[in-house]
């Protein structure tokens, strides 16, 4: 190691620290919105690999946790304002609160870095590389409960050439996109600054295998865009369209739970269906918890929300809280975080509840020992915690105008949207489309609803499937099938989306003009990730430990030898 090695390796966790931070969609005062993904997204990891550079397994998990630890501290900055504006917590404590997401998350780097650390000596470092970010990522997610916000992937949600990857691999495709070719770069940047540093004479005849390495990694680069390319579905006209309206009421965080405000928020509401169905939509969306009140227990907000129905003839899918009765008790037994959905005759057709609840904010972990001392953020839903619906599973709509098809949504409510092994299952039940509810008001004016909303951009492009996201306070929008954002709204407004959706039809009931009813069948599109689900991240984990058992199988010095095995 040179006297420039100690100050290489810190601006190199210190830039990897930034780029981690800067891979994902942000919004500031004074700076407005920004998007340095498509950059970013790629330097993260050669960054990293840079600065663990020669350090033994120890050392390198520990410098990688104090790097991701940095970057994700201010990546998680909005965890101030759900805790202190809207939880209530001193601002003391509050901002302390992005260190516990950081924690966990820096905690799965240095597993990488540990990994890396016995991965570099070997040759086809990148690749084994890769497939160790995936597993690390994949395990992030799933690991008890999982926690897969600002998964590597989700930087490259506005790569439209490589988001067709998506819907073979999930996420975890673009993860070891990025981290493959970061990796390599990082090996490339090793290289030159190694033949830099040392200024000798024999330098120079480096120059062409650093260029042979820079022309490897643009061409892989551009055939990983060729293919996805490639994989690019086909458009979607030959689906039953539906005309679908997202409802946006803007309503303050704190003033949901508000007895006061609860006519003014019902009103708020109705008012936009109403433009909504004057613009001719057969469904209509209302954000999470958007009701104001229990639609099973109170007789007057089921009768006026059934009236909106049955005058317009829509079916309604509306945020609430559900609930569920003992016998012999007075007050509900269990709340759950609840989507309706509400026919046109103004009937509860059916009622989808959430699985994947939010730790510390619908419910408390391990109650008996944590619970004297944290409360659940969502006490306006229920008095406790909310309870967990049975599993994912879609829900069916009737469609509109003469035919009845019996077309079925998926009802992914908030969290559960960054979970893409979840949100799949609600396609692999045939689900024809994705119907997001969620309230983001939590996060305020922060880069949360943006980073949500590309999380939610990519469920599409893993499914195949059209998302209308109806959020409270923004962003509501429309992605295709693709996993592009279509329209959006801006965020902290009123507002009404309303566009023609594709909807996959798996079974369709058509009048015919003598009144008769003809039945046809046609099975959903489903995409391999929709049907076998993280295939592609147990395939990088196998590939992860072929690469760990090959390198210490063949052993020797490594500290003279760069990450692609090569001498310098």
């Amino acid at each position: 190691m040179t006297s420039l090695a100690p100050t290489r390796r810190r601006v190199a966790l210190g830039l990897y620290a930034l780029f981690t931070l800067l891979s994902f969609p942000h919004e500031l005062p004074g700076l407005g919105f920004f998007d340095l993904g498509l950059v970013c997204t790629w330097l993260g990891p050669a960054a990293l690999v840079v600065g663990l550079d020669g350090l033994t397994p120890r050392a390198a998990a520990k410098k990688a946790f104090l790097a991701s630890l940095l970057g994700h501290v201010f990546l998680f900055h909005w965890f101030i304002v759900v805790t202190v504006t809207y939880g209530g917590m001193p601002l003391g404590l509050g901002l302390l609160a992005p260190l516990v997401p950081a924690y966990w998350v820096a905690q799965f780097s240095a597993l990488f870095g540990g990994l890396w650390a016995h991965l570099a000596g070997r040759r086809g470092a990148a690749f084994f590389g890769a497939c160790a970010w995936v597993g690390v990522d994949w395990l992030r997610g799933v690991f008890l409960g999982g926690f897969p916000w600002a998964t590597l992937g989700y930087g490259l949600h506005e790569d439209a050439w490589l988001l067709p990857w998506t819907r073979f691999g999930g996420v975890y495709a673009l993860c070891f996109v990025a981290a493959g070719v970061g990796l390599a770069l990082g090996g490339l940047l090793l290289r030159g600054l190694d033949a830099a540093e040392a200024a000798a004479p024999e330098s120079g005849d480096r120059r062409p295998g650093l260029l042979r390495s820079a022309l490897g990694i643009a061409l892989a680069l551009a055939l990983a865009h060729g293919i996805g390319a490639a994989l690019a579905p086909a458009p979607a006209s030959d689906r039953a369209r539906v005309r679908i309206a997202a409802i946006q009421g803007n309503i303050d965080q704190g003033e949901k739970w508000d007895a006061a405000r609860r006519e003014r928020i019902l009103s708020t509401y109705l008012r936009l269906s109403e433009q909504a169905a004057d613009a001719g939509a057969a469904w209509i969306v209302w954000p999470e918890t958007a009701l104001p009140g229990s639609l099973e227990w109170d007789a007057g907000l089921a009768a006026r929300v059934g009236e909106l129905a049955r005058r317009h003839a829509v079916t309604l899918v509306l945020g609430g809280m559900g609930i569920e009765w003992t016998e012999g008790r007075e007050q509900p037994s269990a709340y759950y975080d609840s989507a309706f959905v509400v026919d046109a005759e103004g009937g509860i057709r059916d009622r989808y509840d959430k699985t994947q609840l939010v730790p510390f904010g619908e419910f408390v972990p391990l109650r008996g020992l944590l619970g004297r001392v944290f409360q659940s953020l969502a006490r306006g839903l229920s008095p406790n915690d909310v309870t967990p619906g049975a599993a994912p599973r879609a829900v069916e709509l009737p469609g509109s105008g003469g035919e009845r098809p019996a077309l079925r949504a998926g009802v992914p409510i908030c969290y559960e949207l960054i979970f893409p092994d979840l949100v799949r299952r609600f396609a692999a039940d045939g689900a024809g489309v994705l119907l997001a509810v969620t309230n983001d008001a939590w996060y305020g004016r922060t880069g949360a609803p943006h980073q949500f909303l590309a999380m939610t951009a990519m469920r599409s492009a893993e499914t195949g499937l059209f998302t209308v996201r109806a959020a409270n306070t923004g962003i509501s929008a429309i992605v295709d099938d693709r996993g592009r954002v279509r329209e959006q709204s801006r965020l902290f407004e009123e507002a009404v989306i309303v566009a023609d959706v594709p909807v996959i039809r798996t079974t369709a009931t058509v009048a015919t003009a003598d009144g008769s009813a003809s039945a046809a069948a046609s099975g959903p599109v489903v995409t391999f990730y929709s049907r076998f689900g993280d295939v592609f991240a147990w395939s990088c984990i196998l590939g992860a430990l072929a690469g760990l058992v090959g390198s210490r199988a063949r052993g020797g010095d490594r500290s003279s030898k760069g990450m692609d095995g090569h001498e310098r």
